[in-house]
């Protein structure tokens, strides 16, 4: 059974860093594309940053945040540096693999991140 597992999320001031994890199980880790995005009430699910071998970034979190993966512990990160209150969100770790007979697609369970300002 694929399992994803967020972990890291808590109340931050403004200006404070925080370090979001994702733990796999139940798959090939190293061939799913990981992101990881975040949704705050009322509003549609946004990606935040992706990764294969390199990362990608939402223009919100360009150098804020870095997204890194290791592989053999299945796990991908989010660091977050210079939080700001807009920042707050629940954020969810994704896995996707798309092969010629279609796509996978996992989700976490999500962890909450508060920024106070």
């Amino acid at each position: 059974q694929v399992q994803l597992v967020e972990s890291g999320g808590g109340l931050v001031q403004t200006g404070g860093s925080l370090r979001l994890s994702c733990a796999a199980s139940g798959m090939s880790f190293s061939l799913y594309t990981i992101g990881w995005y975040r949704q705050t009430l009322g509003k549609q699910r946004e990606l935040v940053a992706i990764i294969n071998d390199v990362g990608s970034y939402a223009d919100s979190v360009k150098g804020r945040f870095t997204i890194s993966r290791d592989n053999a512990k299945n796990t991908v990160y989010l660091q977050m540096n210079s939080l700001k209150p807009e920042d707050t969100a629940v954020y969810y770790c994704n896995a996707l693999r798309a092969v010629s007979s279609g796509t996978t697609v996992y989700w976490g369970q999500g962890t909450q991140v508060t920024v106070s300002s």
